[in-house]
This record gives structure tokens, C-alpha cells and sequence, in this order.
């Protein structure tokens, strides 16, 4: 695919590529980077495959159109113009044969998968295991992030050093700088004794961090100056401390539309950006669903005739027609929850209305539907109030266009 920069300010600039995601906007780390001041800093997104080329707009102030209509997410055609504020490209593709890196094996780690999807992720992992290269873990919840960066970490030089993980949005925001950098006794109420931060206790390894998107604005430009300077100083202290690490971060949020929002800074964003690696969903490798359900089966406790006979009862068809919008994370719940009961439970259905209180989910499934729920009550009460969507985005505080995303997110309009 090649982007042709026919009108605004980067007029004549081009870009072309092979790969399955590029960015535009004014940001230097995006694919395509267009110097005009009415382009966001991660404007918009082009995601192809095999079949089809898809433009999503990441949260930009002033919207993107193509072919004269403003779109949020879009299909787009060979010969289409995007028009970006005072910019316009001209996208350009082709149908040709790109080499595919693929791993030869069917696992890296703990991980495992023989789809095409899968062994070209293992690809980029195992290369991204031999560098100290910051790496930066995207994907839906449950695709396995966790599981990824403790396989890197396993599968790198540094796999007889600590492998440290800080849950970004699972600490109290004022015990989360303690918990990164340490503090010193004193250092505030309640702090009767001396604590070693996780980048501290992660010298010499690997420091992980989850959920990368739900660190605090404020705390963001001390990790970046860590980062940096491979130093630490602790809470209340004035020493700074050396450190030696490796930093894997992951999150399901898109980092782009975070920066353009304002609450996530650029640079930190660029410091993470260095080697991406999205994790693919269940629905793009469902050849994997049955091999893997069989060995999550056995790793919690089934026998081998206990997985032959649940297969053969149709367990397997439920498997691979099923969406699995929780990816790993749901099919493990499920799976857990037939062989307690010793028989193939329906497919929970997946609606606004969830059955189970959240205290009977894992903590990310817990946030994830919390979150979505407030969204959505969120929403409908504010078009409740509010004649025109513009009126409702301006009390959310939101830019309308993004306003428009969360509508079509949650399935709303305004009528």
C-alpha cells in the first residue's frame, strides 16, 4: 500500500508499506508523518489483510473523511482520498505476495499456537526476546499479555533475573509511585519502614507493566525520566539509584487515541513504541480454539477421557462457532466451569444485561464490564438531557467526533 500526499503542507510526501497496521498523523513515530497543525498527533489508523483495507479514525480533533464523508471506522478502496484537516492522501494498493515472518515452532514460551496468526506473533516475540528494546504488548483483554511478556522475558538473556509485574490499574493511585519507585521510612504517613520500588527490585531483569494506559497523568513524567536515565530515587529520598532493566509494557486501550485525548503523553508513548507487538483475538485463530481448550483442560485437571468424552458430546463445535469476545480469559472460565459440572454448559451470551455479580469474576473481566456499563448508562442519560449530540459532547467534555465513536461503540444514536 502507498499513501500519496496530494494537498496541505507535507504535499508530495509518500509512504508505502507491507505491513498490516500504519499510522497518520504530526507525531514523528507515526507511519506516515504529516507536518500540519490541523492533523492530531496520531490522527488515523490503516489496518489491511488479505482481503480488505480499514481505516479507523483514532479519537482526532477534527475528524477524518473519506472521499468527502467523515467516518469513524470505514472500508477503503484503491484510488480513495482521506481528507485529514487540510490534508489530503491518496491511497494506492495493490494485491501481491508479501513474505510473512512465521516461526517454525508452535509455541514460545507458555504460549501456543499453530495458526498463521500466532506462529507470525511468536515471529516478532522471538526477535523481540534476544534486544533489551522496549516492548509494547497491544490487544483485547485476556489475549494473553501477560502470559507474552513472561515468555519473553524466559526466552531472552535476562531469564535469570527477576521478572517483576505492577498492575498499573489494580493499585490506588497514591500507593502506585511507592510501589514503582520505593520509598524511604518516613517518607510519608504510613511509612514505617523502607520499601524497594519494582524498578529497583526489577534490576537485572525484566520489569512488566500492565495496564500501561491507566497510569496517572501526573506520574507519567517521573517514569518517563526513569526510563531515560536507567535511575531511580525513592519517595522521600534524595539519592538516585542505578538500574538496570528490560521494560515490557501491554494495555488494551489504544495508546494513540489516549495521546490525542490528552491523557497520555507523547513522549512516554514513544519511549514505549519502540518494538509493537498486538496479540491477535480468538476469532482470528480459530483453528487454535480446540487444541488449546484441550490443553487448558488438562492443566486444570482433566483426564484424557474426560477431554475425549466432552469433545465428542459437541463441546467442539461450541468451541469454534463461538465469538469469544473475552478471548483466552473467557474460554479458560468456560472450560472450568464444564468440567466442574462434568458436562458441555451453552455458551454464555454475551449482552448489556451479564449474568453474575462481579465479585465472581477475575478482576480485568470485573473492570472491563464495569467500565463498559458506565459507559453505556453514561451516554444514554447525557442524550436523555440533551436535544442535539453536539450539546451532550460539550457538558461530557468530549470532542464531538469522539462523542460519535462512544455512540456507535455502545450502539446508541440520537434520534
Amino acid at each position: 500500500m502507498k499513501l500519496i500526499v496530494e494537498e496541505g503542507p507535507s504535499k508530495g510526501t509518500s509512504f508505502t508499506t507491507s505491513r498490516g497496521r500504519c499510522t497518520i498523523g504530526s507525531h514523528p513515530s507515526s507511519s506516515l508523518v504529516i507536518e500540519d497543525p490541523t492533523v492530531s498527533r496520531f490522527h488515523c489508523e490503516l489496518r489491511f489483510d488479505e482481503k480488505s483495507v480499514r481505516l479507523v479514525d483514532t479519537g482526532s480533533h477534527n475528524g477524518t473523511s473519506v472521499n468527502g464523508v467523515l467516518v469513524l471506522d470505514a472500508m477503503v478502496r484503491d484510488g480513495s482520498r482521506l481528507s485529514l484537516g487540510n490534508t489530503v492522501i491518496r491511497v494506492r494498493y495493490d494485491i501481491a505476495s508479501t513474505p510473512l515472518p512465521l516461526s517454525s515452532k508452535s509455541q514460545f514460551g507458555e504460549m501456543f499456537g499453530e495458526s498463521v496468526a500466532m506462529r507470525n506473533t511468536f515471529a516478532l516475540l522471538e526477535k523481540a526476546a534476544k534486544s533489551d528494546a522496549t516492548l509494547l504488548l497491544e490487544g483485547e483483554t485476556g489475549t494473553g499479555k501477560t502470559l507474552a511478556a513472561r515468555s519473553v522475558h524466559r526466552e531472552s538473556p535476562r531469564k535469570n533475573g527477576p521478572f517483576v509485574m505492577v498492575d498499573c490499574g489494580a493499585i490506588p493511585t497514591n500507593l502506585l509511585e511507592s510501589e514503582l519507585f520505593g520509598h524511604e521510612r518516613g517518607a510519608f504517613t504510613g511509612a514505617n519502614q523502607q520499601r524497594v520500588g519494582a524498578l529497583e527490585e526489577a534490576s537485572g531483569g525484566t520489569l512488566f507493566l500492565d495496564e500501561i494506559g491507566e497510569l496517572p497523568l501526573d506520574l507519567q513524567p517521573k517514569l518517563l525520566g526513569a526510563i531515560e536515565g536507567r535511575w531511580v530515587r525513592r519517595v522521600g529520598s534524595n539519592k538516585t539509584i542505578d538500574v538496570d532493566i528490560r521494560l515490557v509494557v501491554a494495555t488494551n486501550r489504544n495508546l494513540r487515541e489516549e495521546v490525542n485525548a490528552g491523557r497520555f503523553r507523547s513522549d512516554l508513548y514513544y519511549r514505549f513504541a519502540v518494538v509493537n507487538v498486538e496479540l491477535p483475538p480468538l476469532r482470528r485463530r480459530a483453528e487454535d480454539i480446540p487444541p488449546l481448550a484441550s490443553t487448558i483442560l488438562q492443566s486444570i485437571g482433566a483426564s484424557p477421557e474426560q477431554i475425549e468424552s466432552m469433545m465428542a458430546a459437541g463441546l467442539h463445535d461450541k468451541l469454534v462457532h463461538s465469538s469469544w469476545p473475552g478471548n483466552v480469559r473467557e474460554l479458560r472460565n468456560y472450560l472450568e466451569r464444564c468440567l466442574v459440572f462434568e458436562s458441555v454448559l451453552p455458551v454464555p451470551e454475551h449482552s448489556d444485561e451479564e449474568a453474575g455479580s462481579l465479585s465472581e469474576m477475575p478482576y480485568a473481566d470485573a473492570k472491563d464490564r464495569a467500565l463498559r456499563e458506565f459507559e453505556k448508562t453514561y451516554l444514554r442519560d447525557l442524550l436523555a438531557k440533551h436535544d442535539k449530540v453536539s450539546a451532550a459532547a460539550e457538558v461530557a467534555g468530549i470532542d464531538r467526533t469522539y462523542f460519535y465513536r462512544l455512540l456507535r461503540r455502545n450502539g446508541l444514536t440520537k434520534t
